[in-house]
C-alpha cells in the first residue's frame, strides 16, 4: 500500500502532464536520505505521465516500465537478460546449430552463441560460424529482437537514470 504522501501526489488535481507534486515529494524524500522512498514515487510520475502518451508511446513506456522500471528499477533488465540467456544456452546446448559452410568454424559454444545472438552489439564469431535451421531460426530471431529491445530499453532507462533529478 503506498504511503499516505503518494497517495496525495497521485490524487491532486493537475492538468495532464503536470508532475510537479510527483517532483516535490522526490526532492523531499532524496534530501532526507530515503532514496528507495524517491524512486517509487519518481516511478509514479513516470506512469502517470505515461497515461497522456498516444498508444504507440504508451506501448514503448509500458516497455520500459516492465523491464527497467522506468531507469528506476534496472535490476530488472538484468534478471531478464539471464533469463534469455540461460534458456538459450540449455536451447542451443541440446539443438545445435550446423556449421555455416564457410571454412572451419571454430568450436561451438552454445553460452558465446546465445550471447553473440543476445547482445547486438557484440561478435564472438559463433553467429557467423553456425546457421540454425527449423525451429531454432525462430528461437534466434526470437533472442535477436529481445536483445535489441532490450539494449535500446536498457539505454533508454539508463540515460533517464543518469538524468533524473
Amino acid at each position: 500500500m503506498p504511503e499516505p504522501p503518494l497517495i496525495w501526489a497521485s490524487s491532486a488535481r493537475m492538468s495532464a502532464g503536470s508532475t510537479q507534486p510527483y517532483e516535490q515529494l522526490g526532492a523531499h524524500y532524496r534530501r532526507h536520505g530515503r532514496d528507495a522512498d524517491a524512486r517509487t514515487v519518481l516511478l509514479a510520475r513516470q506512469r502517470r505521465l505515461s497515461r497522456t502518451l498516444s498508444l504507440l508511446a504508451r506501448a514503448w513506456s509500458l516497455l520500459q516500465d516492465t523491464t527497467v522500471g522506468y531507469g528506476y528499477r534496472p535490476q530488472r533488465a538484468l534478471w531478464l537478460l539471464a533469463a534469455l540467456f540461460t534458456a538459450g544456452t540449455a536451447l542451443f546446448a541440446a539443438y545445435p546449430p550446423a556449421p555455416s559452410g564457410n571454412g572451419t568454424p571454430p568450436g561451438f559454444q552454445p553460452a558465446i552463441y546465445t550471447l553473440d545472438v543476445l547482445i547486438p552489439v557484440v561478435d564472438f564469431g559463433q553467429q557467423t560460424a553456425y546457421v540454425p535451421h527449423g525451429a531454432l531460426r525462430w528461437a534466434v530471431v526470437a533472442l535477436v529482437t529481445a536483445g535489441w529491445l532490450l539494449a535500446t530499453t536498457v539505454a533508454t532507462g539508463l540515460n533517464r537514470a543518469l538524468q533524473r533529478t
